[in-house]
């Protein structure tokens, strides 16, 4: 009985050895790894291809709002502040971009 437990102790050693070799040599990255790497990169490719017509058209819903205000201010401060937010977050997500592309070269 003790001979057994002495194998047992030495074959869990062993593989626990040997588990620990073979996952410190893996250079490769798990599947799961790559595929949500992939798909956070298919993300962002879809909301930069959504926000250049996004803000085409925020700006111009501004530009109409204000063209037909018909001098009525509140409607002219409404498009003004349509188009410099329509404006804004564009840019913002363009400067995250290449925000992101700039971690991704150093990394």
């Amino acid at each position: 009985m003790k001979l057994f437990k002495n194998f047992c102790y030495i074959l869990f050693i062993v593989i626990m050895i040997i588990f620990c070799l073979e996952s410190c040599s893996m250079a490769a990255t798990p599947k799961i790894v790559n595929t949500l790497t992939k798909a956070f990169e298919n993300i962002e490719d879809w909301f930069l291809k959504l926000a250049t017509p996004a803000a085409a058209v925020a700006v111009g819903v501004g530009v109409f709002m204000k063209k037909f205000s018909f001098g009525d201010e509140e409607k002219i401060r409404t498009s003004k502040k349509i188009i410099r937010g329509s404006l804004f977050s564009y840019g913002f997500l363009l400067a995250l971009d290449l925000i992101l592309q700039a971690i991704k070269s150093l990394i």
